[in-house]
């Protein structure tokens, strides 16, 4: 009997034995699946590299080899994307400058009507045209900005002071802002604030943020930067909600409300933030919009 106990022992013995040798094997394999996985979606370049594991247990590489098999269909879904965001930039480029040479005829007749005898209701509707011509303009200089953005990354950095780049495109805007009777409540700090930047694409990007700002605010605008180089744009917008701020930086998208909007001008300035290895996000609380830009130090 006793015998025979010692008997029932081992064997449960060796199945425990076996079963965490099991649990270790299972647990190794599921280590490589994660770290390979991990590696293939963060690869910018699509390699034929695919997951492999030591492991010999069919189950696990059943898993493995679905996985592999998501894997090649998402590196092909990448490459029509990629391919497709490629050619829409190049048709972008293309109409841009296809769009420019008939709208210079354009202005070149109106202004040409422009001096010529003409009743009242000619001059009203002549405004008109020329109302419509300037905004396709605007979009076509628009389209081309965004392409030439899309496919460089190419900056001129030098050291640049945020302060008084924000200051000089604040001041640019102080017709804008007068039209509309809008007193902006601006806080800078007394001390320079350095970064290693493009000052052209700075300048672009403060000018856009604030472009916006003025197309959907409710009569207010505030501006503050932090010591840090944190900067904050501010204003009530009554008519805008989570969502919509929420594809504030979609291409393309526009707010209903917005005048003359293009919709690239948020998406232009966070693809240039982006570049200069910044960060750029949109928050809406209690009907007030704000936009938060930060730069690193280099």
């Amino acid at each position: 009997m006793e015998f025979f106990l010692w008997i029932v022992i081992g064997i449960l013995t060796g199945i425990i034995l076996f079963l965490i040798i099991k649990v270790f094997l299972i647990r190794k394999s599921a280590r490589e699946i994660d770290a390979a996985l991990s590696q293939r979606l963060l690869e910018e370049t699509d390699t034929n590299t695919l997951i492999d594991i030591s492991s010999r247990d069919r189950f696990m590489r059943r898993l493995a080899t679905n996985l592999n098999i998501q894997l090649r269909k998402l590196r092909s879904d990448r490459q029509r994307f990629q391919q497709g965001d490629l050619e829409l930039k190049e048709a972008i480029t293309n109409i841009s400058h296809d769009l420019r040479t008939p709208l210079t005829a354009v202005f070149g007749y109106l202004d040409l009507l422009k001096r010529e005898e003409k009743s009242e209701t000619v001059k009203r509707y002549l405004f008109q045209i020329e109302n419509r011509a300037e905004m396709l303009k605007q979009l076509t200089e628009e389209l081309f900005r965004y392409s030439v953005v899309c496919s460089s990354s190419n900056f001129s950095v030098q050291k640049v002071d945020l302060r008084c780049i924000l200051e000089e495109s604040l001041v640019s805007f102080y017709g804008a802002m007068q039209q509309k009777s809008i007193i902006p409540v601006i806080e800078l700090p007394t001390q320079c604030v350095e970064r290693f930047l493009d000052p052209t694409a700075v300048s672009r990007i403060f000018g856009n943020i604030i472009n916006n700002a003025l197309k959907y605010s409710d009569g207010d605008f505030n501006v503050r930067m932090e010591k840090n180089g944190t900067i904050l744009f501010s204003n009530t917008a009554k008519q805008l909600s989570i969502v919509t701020v929420g594809r504030l930086f979609d291409r393309f998208y526009t707010v209903e409300t917005g005048q003359n909007s293009t919709g690239l001008g948020l998406s232009i300035a966070k693809i240039l933030t982006e570049q200069m290895e910044g960060s750029i996000r949109a928050d809406y609380q209690d009907g007030t919009l704000v936009i938060t830009l930060y730069f690193p130090m280099s």
